[in-house]
């Protein structure tokens, strides 16, 4: 199981965001959500997330950027994308950023990105 873990849903979609919350508190997954880049960098300053799950196209601050801060910051929390962004140079410059996993929206269900968090976090 996750131990308690708890993550961070940084979506702006608000009823997306919902969803996962419920579909990870149903895996037994706490999860918090923002729905701006302004909310999620005050939630990143409080700490306490194993993995952060975010939209790349978010209101207030480019999901790059913030990919970019943890990583020279320090910070090895993985964080997960979920975007509709699909082409290879999105991918490839979130992970170049410091991105652990891409998923594009359209083409992956709600199940299979808890089935993957679930897996990370139990590592």
């Amino acid at each position: 199981m996750t131990d308690g873990k708890k993550i961070l849903i940084a979506e702006d979609e608000k009823p997306l965001a919902k969803a996962l919350a419920l579909k990870f508190e149903k895996a037994g997954i706490d999860a918090d959500i923002v729905n701006d880049g302004d909310a999620l960098k005050e939630k990143l300053k409080e700490g306490g997330y194993a993995l952060l799950l975010m939209d790349l196209m978010m209101p207030k601050h480019d999901g790059f950027a913030v990919i970019e801060q943890l990583k020279e910051e320090g910070n090895t929390m993985p964080v997960v994308v979920m975007s509709n962004l699909s082409q290879d140079t999105d991918r490839n410059r979130a992970a170049a950023a410091g991105a652990a996993h891409y998923f594009v929206k359209s083409d992956v269900g709600l199940g299979d990105i808890v089935t993957y968090i679930q897996d990370t976090l139990s590592k």
